[in-house]
């Protein structure tokens, strides 16, 4: 039988320690939360943050949030995609977590085609030149918008609720009743009263358009809190009440994005190869999938997903998501 070595040579014993560090390293990365590494970039009129994971040579993928929610609602999608080969690109949008604008002087304005105009600047900002985009609520819209009015910037689009473009003139044609009923807050916000209930009760107002937009989602005050500090951002009062009351036609918006404003009001296709998705609890208000099947006239695919799932796909059903960003970039 053999002894253990009388003697171990100093390189067996910096081997030793080199291969400890490097499990040691690979424990840590293994531990870290990509969403705790925000970046910062000037794009456009804002100086934007976003979570920037994945290969760089990778195909790209723009994941954006809704209102009142944040980044992390894609915290287990956009890993995933990561480790599939994809750059996914996760940005705060105007009006949310660490991204500003440049200029105290800049209008805090709201309008949808601000906010799509703000996606194409931060991928001229990052020298991409086409991305799959996918989103939900407001990152919905904005995506719709991005690929209706840049859709050579656009390889494939992920829409929860379909067709969300716009404009102030449909916006003023009334609803039945129960579906002016959904839109509460859009009243609300429409009065100086909704802007400064908003503004003092910000985290109690988001958490409760949570509980109405997924009644079967149980979240964690844990995952609440954790988005609800993206509503901090100074401007996010600002930003919320212009969004709707532009949407009402109470805000004219800038005259910069008045082109944009008249090609949008026309309800143009999208050409762009697009999967729709809609939960079978949205309890938000959302169209019917056959209100809006006309309006993708590329590719396209249309999934309800199943088991309780509202407002919120990418938090709530990551998998179903994940297999929606991955097959409409093959479509």
């Amino acid at each position: 039988m053999t002894g253990l070595p009388k003697f171990i040579s100093p390189r067996a014993i910096s081997l030793a320690l080199a291969c400890c560090a490097g499990f040691a390293s690979m424990a840590h990365a293994a531990d870290t939360n990509p969403f705790d590494n925000v970046k910062q970039i000037h794009a456009g009129v804002l100086n934007v943050g976003y979570v920037d994971i994945g290969p760089r040579n990778g195909p790209a993928v723009f994941l954006l949030h809704g209102w009142p929610y944040d980044i992390h609602s894609y915290e287990k999608v956009a890993p995933q995609l990561a480790a599939q080969g994809y750059r996914v690109i996760v940005p705060y949008l105007r009006g949310y977590g660490s991204t500003r604008f440049l200029s105290a002087d800049t209008p805090r304005n709201g309008q949808p085609s601000a906010m799509a105009r703000d996606m194409v600047s931060l991928m001229d900002a990052l020298h991409i030149q086409k991305a799959v985009f996918a989103g939900f609520d407001w990152g919905a819209r904005t995506a719709d918008i991005v690929a209706a009015l840049w859709p050579e910037r656009v390889n494939a689009l992920v829409s929860v609720s379909g067709y969300l473009i716009g404009s102030q003139q449909a916006g003023k044609q009334p609803l039945p009743p129960q579906a002016e009923l959904q839109w509460w807050y859009q009243f609300y916000f429409a009065t100086e009263r909704g802007r400064e209930g908003y503004a003092q009760h910000t985290h109690d107002f988001a958490k409760l358009i949570w509980q109405q937009a997924s009644p079967g989602w149980k979240f964690s005050d844990q995952t609440f809190n954790q988005a609800a500090k993206a509503l901090d951002n100074p401007d996010q009062v600002a930003i919320t009440i212009s969004n709707y009351r532009w949407r009402l036609g109470l805000e004219q918006g800038e005259p910069q994005y008045q082109q944009y404003e008249q090609k949008l009001a026309a309800f143009p296709p999208i050409t762009v190869p697009t999967i729709t998705l809609e939960g079978d609890d949205n309890g938000a208000p959302h169209p019917a999938p056959a209100s809006y099947r006309a309006k993708f006239v590329g590719k396209y695919q249309h999934r309800t997903l199943q088991g309780n799932i509202g407002h919120n796909p990418p938090a709530e059903d990551p998998t179903d998501f994940i297999k929606a960003v991955v097959d409409a970039s093959h479509l």
